[in-house]
C-alpha cells in the first residue's frame, strides 16, 4: 500500500478497537461494511467520488488505508473526521466509567466492555431509515430488508470479489417504487414513511446541521417528531447515534427493558420510576448507558 494512501489516527485512552469491531459484527449481515479478521472495510461517498477504505489497529493507532479513490488532502481530512466521529474517539469516557463503578449491578461493564465506544451512524437519513425498517421485526430480518434496499438503490464499489455499498441518497429513495419496496417486504406504512422521510431530507426540511444548531435536545427531538414516521423512540435513537446526543434514552425499547431486567434493575417493565432513577444517576451519559446495556444483550463467544 502506497504510503500516501495511509492515514494514522492516534488511539485515545479507554478505547478498544477490538470491542468496537466486535459490536459492529455480532454475526449480523450488515451490508454497509465487511469485517475480515481484525480489519473493517467500508465504502464512503465523498462528493462525487466513492472511496473504499480499510481500518485496522496498529501500534497505538487506527491505520486507515484508501484502497480505491484519490488520497487528496480533502479526502484524508474527511476520513479522519468521519472515523473519529464514527468511533466516538474524541470523548473522554472516564467520567462514565467512574459512574458505572458506583453501581454494583453494572460495575463489571468497565472491565468486560472496556474501551467500547458509542458507535455512531454519521448519516442521519440512514439512522432514521434504519429505525423505520427495524420496527416490529427482529434484528436479523431487519438487516435482510436493509440489504435488499441498499443493494437495489445504493451506489456500489467492487474490490476483490466483494461489493461495498453506500446507503441510498434521499433523492433516490424519495422516488422509490412502493411496489418494489413491498416486494422487499416493507409494509405499506413503512414504505410510506421511508419515502416521506426521504422527501423531507431531499427538500431540506430535515437537515442534520440545522438540527445541531437548535438550542436544546428537546427542540431537536420535536423537529424530528414533527415529521410523520418519526416517533419519540426513533428521534431518540437517531439523535443518539447520528448527533451523539448524550441524553438519548429510547424509552420503551424492548432490548433496553430486557437488559434492565437482566441486571435486576427492574422486575417489571412498568417500573418507570426505577428506570428514571437509574438514568438520573447517569445524567450526561444516558446514551452511553443505553449503549452498554444493549451491548450486554449479546454474549461474546470466545473462539
Amino acid at each position: 500500500m502506497n504510503s500516501e494512501n495511509k492515514i494514522l489516527i492516534p488511539i485515545p485512552a479507554l478505547f478498544s478497537f477490538e470491542e468496537c469491531l466486535w459490536f459492529l459484527n455480532r454475526n449480523y449481515d450488515d451490508c454497509l461494511h465487511i469485517i475480515k479478521g481484525d480489519t473493517i472495510f467500508k465504502a464512503l461517498e465523498i462528493g462525487e467520488d466513492i472511496l473504499l477504505i480499510s481500518i485496522k489497529e496498529h501500534a497505538g493507532f487506527l491505520e486507515l488505508n484508501i484502497i480505491k479513490g484519490e488520497p487528496t488532502q480533502e479526502n484524508k481530512a474527511y476520513l479522519i473526521d468521519y472515523v473519529r466521529e464514527w468511533f466516538d474517539m474524541d470523548t473522554n469516557i472516564q467520567p462514565f466509567y467512574d459512574l458505572l463503578k458506583t453501581d454494583g449491578r453494572i460495575a463489571y461493564m468497565t472491565e468486560t466492555y472496556k474501551g467500547l465506544r458509542l458507535i455512531g451512524i454519521s448519516n442521519l437519513f440512514e439512522a432514521i431509515c434504519w429505525c423505520i425498517i427495524g420496527q416490529q421485526i427482529n434484528l436479523s430480518f431487519a438487516y435482510k430488508v436493509k440489504r435488499r434496499l441498499v443493494e437495489h438503490y445504493g451506489k456500489r464499489i467492487d474490490h476483490e470479489n466483494d461489493s461495498y455499498y453506500v446507503f441510498p441518497e434521499p433523492e433516490v429513495l424519495a422516488a422509490a417504487d412502493p411496489d418494489l419496496l413491498k416486494e422487499m417486504q416493507f409494509s405499506k406504512q413503512k414504505s410510506d414513511y421511508v419515502i416521506g422521510i426521504a422527501k423531507a431530507f431531499a427538500n431540506g426540511s430535515i437537515d442534520k446541521e440545522a438540527l445541531r444548531a437548535l438550542p436544546s435536545f428537546a427542540a431537536r427531538k420535536k423537529a424530528l417528531t414533527d415529521h410523520k414516521g418519526i416517533g419519540v423512540w426513533t428521534a431518540n435513537y437517531a439523535l443518539m447515534k447520528s448527533l451523539k446526543e448524550p441524553g438519548g434514552i429510547p424509552h420503551g425499547d424492548i432490548g433496553l427493558l430486557n437488559a434492565l431486567s437482566n441486571h435486576n434493575i427492574i422486575q417489571d417493565r412498568s417500573e418507570t420510576a426505577k428506570i428514571e432513577g437509574l438514568f438520573q444517576q447517569f445524567a450526561g451519559w444516558e446514551s452511553y448507558l443505553v449503549f452498554y446495556l444493549w451491548r450486554s444483550l449479546t454474549v461474546k463467544v470466545l473462539e
